[in-house]
């Protein structure tokens, strides 16, 4: 989301700036950290930083349930993204379009339901002191 993705989406292996995410299948696409920066703003009175990845999943593959330490935004730059966060029901997006998740918030659908690879940018804002960008939900 990334399920997985964004974001950030797709919760595979990350690592910013001592950030660890936890490991998914990653035969499903892969997550690519861009750029993690400290920022003036505080979330919650913590330090925070901006973390910026590109999420790809090949045709057809989606990612697990996780949730974000912080709110994360994300940009659909090629192909469909099939999202959902908590139980609001699931929305393919778009090129060009963008999507929202409020901290901590279950990302349960992160998936590519089109025939070709699509992309998403996201940034997720965090504290600096998160452990990982990329919390998997525990299975039920």
């Amino acid at each position: 989301m990334i399920r997985g993705a964004l974001l950030l989406a797709a919760g595979i292996g990350l690592g910013a700036g001592g950030m660890t995410a936890a490991r998914h299948d990653e035969k499903h696409g892969s997550v690519k950290v861009l750029a993690a920066r400290d920022i003036a703003e505080k979330l919650d009175g913590k330090e925070a930083k901006a973390t910026t990845v590109e999420v790809t999943l090949e045709a057809g593959k989606a990612g697990e349930p996780h949730r974000h330490p912080g709110p994360t935004f994300g940009y659909v730059l090629e192909g469909e993204y099939e999202w959902a966060i908590n139980d609001q029901p699931a929305k393919v997006l778009k090129t060009g379009e963008t999507f929202y998740e409020p901290a901590g918030c279950l990302h349960r659908v992160s998936k590519n339901p089109g025939k070709v690879k699509t992309r998403v940018l996201a940034w997720v804002l965090h504290p600096r002191d998160a452990a990982q960008l990329v919390i998997p939900e525990p299975k039920k």
